[in-house]
């Protein structure tokens, strides 16, 4: 998809969902705008020379409170985008029901030829520039593509500094609420929730379709945090996890015709050591290249498995795949995965699809026990976190599923009707 019409295209499709459903097409109208978009210089030395990256940050709707979203370093970024994104951001704080808006931004910056210093002070000359936009009661960023843990901490310094600079008189904890996706006063359970949530998500799904875990063949493109994550823990609730891969492709292991589940832990481990998952073949803890083989990761998309996860890019599923995909499930775990043609050409053949502001939205929701442990000033247990985090996804789920019954639709519109009966009712 053109990133230029990004925006649009969600505008469209939200539009049209308004007309089918009746909803007051002034009020979806307003809803759509985003409130403000921020557009600053970001000046960096380096070393040569003094040049300067475009920042953005578009802050979409706060009918539900604070508006909540990521922050990503990548060429690409532009303000179509970042007006795109806070967009799902609002549906999807609103879908897994936090008490958060949606927001976005971004630097358009290749982080991988900066240096370490360099990447400092572009993160803390960027809050510089929109320190008077963003608070625990404004706006709250978060990490997102080429952003960390550790980039963040530098920003929340920053924003401290400029506190108390300016003669601020917040507590301190709040300060920190700003901001999460921290190492500093961060969350325990945090790395993992987006996939702890997606692996709950498809857990109620097999409930609902009284499918037996151990029956179901998975397939997981992308391993990352998001992806090892839902691998490693839909294998320990009882799933055959029998194809997993990385950017440079993926790995079955095969006795004849027959998947043999990968030993997601080992895997990981190997590719630790390795770098990537080629020669990974890891099965019932041992890593051996019997009945080993690597594939691409279009091969993987293709495999006549029974739920497919895409955890990695957007648009893999389109128009030019679309009809050899075999899974009869699909859980959305990156950001815009199936192209609305491919959506559509599924769903009419009863291939069952959870969106991604459903089923990736465990990390917002972590993101929300975060900032609430900040604003009271407490330090949460790992155990507690998830076991919060699993009833709000359980809930969530509850909601689209009793709205595509009773609307007899699909799950991606039943959460654009979740969320947009919160929104536009405030």
């Amino acid at each position: 998809m053109n990133n230029s019409d990004v925006y649009n295209k969600s505008r469209e499709e939200l539009l049209s969902v308004g007309k089918k459903y009746n909803i007051a097409q002034d009020k979806l109208e307003e809803f759509l705008e985003p409130d403000r978009v921020v557009e600053v210089k970001v000046p960096v030395n380096l070393g040569t020379q003094v040049v300067t990256f475009k920042g953005y940050r578009s802050q979409h709707n706060k009918n539900l409170g604070p508006y909540k979203g990521g922050l990503r370093f990548h060429p690409r970024v532009n303000k179509d985008e970042v007006m795109a994104l806070s967009l799902w951001m609002s549906l999807k704080t609103a879908v897994v029901g936090i008490p958060f808006g949606g927001g976005k931004g971004g630097i358009a910056v290749d982080p991988k030829v900066l240096s370490e210093k360099q990447l400092e002070e572009l993160s803390r000359e960027y809050v510089r520039k929109i320190s008077e936009v963003i608070g625990y009661d404004k706006d709250v960023p978060a990490p997102d593509v080429n952003t960390n843990p550790k980039i963040i901490d530098w920003m929340t310094d920053e924003f401290i500094k400029i506190s108390g600079m300016n003669g601020g008189k917040t507590p301190l904890n709040k300060l920190f609420a700003t901001f999460t996706g921290k190492s500093k006063n961060g969350l325990e359970g945090r790395t993992e929730a987006t996939g702890f949530g997606g692996v709950t998500v498809l857990k109620e799904l097999a409930k609902k379709l009284n499918l037996e875990p151990k029956t179901q063949n998975v397939a997981v493109m992308g391993f990352g945090n998001v992806g090892f994550y839902f691998a490693d823990l839909a294998s320990k609730s009882g799933f055959n996890l029998v194809a997993v891969s990385d950017s440079k492709g993926g790995i079955i292991k095969k006795n004849g015709e027959k998947f043999i589940p990968l030993d997601i832990p080992l895997v990981y481990d190997c590719k630790q050591e390795k770098g990537s998952l080629a020669g990974c073949y890891c099965a019932g803890g041992v890593c051996d290249t019997r009945g080993g083989q690597m594939i691409t990761n279009e091969e993987l998309l293709e495999l006549p498995v029974d739920i497919l996860i895409p955890a990695a890019l957007e648009d893999v599923i389109n128009e030019n795949n679309m009809q050899n995909i075999k899974a009869k499930i699909i859980i959305e775990m990156a950001n815009g995965p199936v192209s609305p043609t491919a959506y559509h050409y599924l769903t009419e053949k009863g291939v069952i699809i959870v969106p991604d502001i459903l089923a990736n939205s465990g990390g917002v929701a972590g993101s929300y026990i975060e900032w609430e442990q900040n604003m009271e000033d407490k330090k949460y247990k790992k155990e507690d976190v998830l076991k919060r985090l699993e009833k709000m996804m359980q809930n969530a789920f509850e909601n689209v599923w009793n709205e595509s019954k009773k609307q007899k639709t699909d799950l991606k519109e039943a959460s654009y009707l979740v969320a947009l009966g919160k929104i536009l009712s405030v």
